[in-house]
């Protein structure tokens, strides 16, 4: 009996080390996991940002419409900027 009680020690012992182990590796994925998800997030910022100057920049290169759709982007940017002072202000 008492030999008995010595293996099923030793093997929850065997079980809970896999166990603490696959937790730890799983841990370490999750951690890179975020930071590459942290990267990939600026990575998609930074195309935004291009492709919104790439739109300016085609817009003030094309056609009069094309200026007018920029001239009234570069409007609603003023408006809000004007918003932030107001709300900073007040």
């Amino acid at each position: 009996m008492l030999e008995n009680i010595k293996s099923r020690t030793q093997k929850l012992i065997s079980l809970y080390e896999t166990e603490k182990a696959e937790r730890e590796r799983m841990a370490q994925e999750l951690e890179e996991c975020r930071a590459q998800n942290e990267a990939y997030r600026k990575q998609i910022e930074e195309s935004r940002q291009i492709i919104d100057n790439l739109k300016l920049t085609g817009a003030f290169r094309g056609t009069a419409a094309d200026r007018a759709q920029a001239k009234k982007q570069i409007d609603e940017l003023i408006a809000e900027i004007d918003r932030c002072i107001a709300l900073l202000e007040g």
